[in-house]
């Protein structure tokens, strides 16, 4: 039985890490180094760099600090933000990423997604979705840190990225980023029926029944979280002893 993963993310701004709500009210939350030095120490499967405003303006992701990064810790480490072609990920592999997360790049090129997975296998291409649900279009897909809507809708979008080589998802809802209320079961259920790679749950983690949640009614094969251990609300050992205990395989 393959392990469910636990992952911390790390959103950058400005060179720090920082959290929001609903992609909105951004507040500082540490420094990105010693976070990460951390998570590695307590546990974490995988760590996940998002420089959150790299696309919006218009600049590559800082490939200094995720080199900092990469040397303070042992796990999977997945880099995003900024990344529009195959010599983007180049150097951030070279700067000590494991994987590359590509969010708009992808809904303006979905070409590049193919070439990625061309050039450096598709286990080290993850697509990120950020998707919101309204009454009037559903759960649709959102490019630009959330902030333009697309014509996707998020399965299928989540499928077609999937035939094109992407190796994993990372699913955030926008409903639910933040607010510390859950993970958005439906559609993270609908995603992970959908495809046949590993799903990651993002956005809404507040309690470890949340998590429980995300792996047993949403068929999660991973789930991440921000502010809640950030800000020490949630110890990850203590986590994993929970799901343990609910008969849910991880790493210990």
């Amino acid at each position: 039985m393959l392990t469910k993963r636990i992952i911390p993310c790390l959103d950058i701004k400005n060179g720090r890490t920082v959290k929001g709500v609903r992609f909105e009210n951004i507040r500082d939350a540490g420094d990105p180094v010693e976070l990460a030095k951390w998570y590695a120490e307590q546990g974490a499967d995988e760590l996940v760099f998002l420089d959150i405003t790299a696309t919006n303006e218009e600049r590559k992701t800082f490939a200094e600090l995720v080199r900092d990064i990469a040397k303070h810790i042992d796990i999977p480490f997945t880099v995003g933000g900024g990344i529009s072609a195959v010599a983007d990920v180049e150097v951030l592999l070279m700067a000590g990423a494991d994987k590359v997360s590509i969010n708009s790049a992808a809904i303006r090129n979905p070409q590049l997604v193919e070439d990625l997975a061309k050039r450096f296998g598709s286990q080290c291409v993850t697509v990120a979705i950020d998707t919101k649900y309204t009454e009037d279009t559903g759960w649709k897909v959102y490019a630009r840190a959330g902030t333009v809507e697309t014509e996707h809708a998020t399965v299928d979008w989540a499928s077609r990225v999937v035939d094109l080589g992407a190796g994993e998802i990372l699913l955030t809802s926008m409903n639910n980023d933040g607010t510390k209320a859950g993970f958005a079961l439906d559609v993270t259920k609908a995603v992970s029926e959908a495809v046949s790679v590993p799903v990651i749950a993002s956005g809404g983690a507040g309690t470890m029944q949340h998590f429980a949640d995300a792996f047993q009614v949403a068929h999660a094969d991973a789930a991440l979280a921000a502010s809640l251990f950030h800000f020490r609300e949630l110890s990850i050992p203590d986590l994993k002893q929970f799901l343990k205990a609910e008969g849910i395989a991880v790493r210990v």
